[in-house]
């Protein structure tokens, strides 16, 4: 399989829109550490702790600089892919089609000797719904976040690779999560991504994510005027972006903040945004 970088703007015109000023929700910084629980919290303990704010951002075309964007320096990445899968929605097609053509696009494009896939997430916008209501699709996420810290990173590898892990952080190791539109392009909510090289260190935030048998942590990110946004507008089927939510290598971009917006360019009745976004890790030689 090959991929290729996303063409160039002069291929694209019709698509281009420009920057738009978009609402981005970011957090406060507080004394007491952000938590989410995902399921149920224990009795009397409230589900969330944190402080959000929304604050109007430039949210640039990312088309025209797109061959000129880096993983290991803003921390984002666009390719062309064509998938072999036919419905993302079909968990069989997914995950014999989609896992195994998501490792090798990850590792055509990052020079790595290995790539798992550990998971997927499904999203469909609906109004309404909250993000984890049961027997339903995952909403876009609508807080500006980082999928990973400094710390979780290096222990997702080691829940994911149990005994081998050991021997795969003695060198470098990468999470790059791959996120593609479905069915139709993403006009609708779209993905803004951060600028790596532009979010400073105290602009992350770290915030618990407790799940039922084991606790994670993410970074929330505090607004900061130097950040630089991007998007794609109407991001096509064969659009994918890769971002960097982890990197053991400190001499590159570490992490690359994102999360959904609403456009206020999008017409009405446009479609609700359908996505599918793969985890992978990353290891090289």
């Amino acid at each position: 399989m090959s991929i290729e970088l996303v063409a160039p703007p002069e291929q694209h015109a019709a698509d281009q829109r420009g920057a738009v000023e978009a609402q981005l929700t970011f957090a406060k910084r507080t004394q007491e550490k952000p938590y989410i629980y995902v399921g149920e919290p224990p009795a009397g303990v409230p589900r969330t702790r944190g402080e959000f704010a929304s604050h109007a951002v430039r949210v640039e075309d990312a088309r025209p600089s797109a061959d000129r964007l880096s993983l290991d320096v803003e921390g984002i990445a666009l390719v062309r892919h064509v998938s072999a899968v036919r419905d993302f929605w079909d968990p069989a097609q997914t995950l014999a089609l989609g896992h195994p053509e998501t490792a090798q696009l990850v590792k055509d494009a990052t020079g790595a000797s290995r790539v798992v896939v550990f998971d997927h997430t499904l999203r469909r916008r609906q109004e309404g719904v909250d993000d984890r209501t049961p027997d339903t699709a995952r909403q876009p996420a609508t807080r500006v976040h980082v999928d990973q810290t400094v710390l979780s990173g290096a222990q997702r590898v080691r829940d994911i690779m149990g005994e081998q892990a050991d021997a795969l952080l003695a060198r470098r190791v990468a999470i790059i999560n791959v996120w593609r539109p479905v069915a139709y392009p993403a006009r609708d909510w779209p993905l803004a991504l951060g600028d790596a090289s532009t979010t400073a260190p105290e602009d992350l935030i770290a915030s618990d994510l407790i799940f039922p048998h084991r606790k994670g942590e993410t970074y929330n990110v505090a607004f900061n005027p130097k950040q630089r946004w991007l998007y794609i507008p109407d991001q096509q089927l064969d659009e994918v972006v890769l971002i960097k939510c982890w990197d053991s290598e400190p001499s590159v971009a570490r992490f690359a903040p994102h999360t959904g917006f609403q456009d206020p360019t999008t017409p009405p009745g446009t479609p609700p945004r359908q996505s599918i976004e793969f985890r992978t890790i990353a290891f090289f030689d």
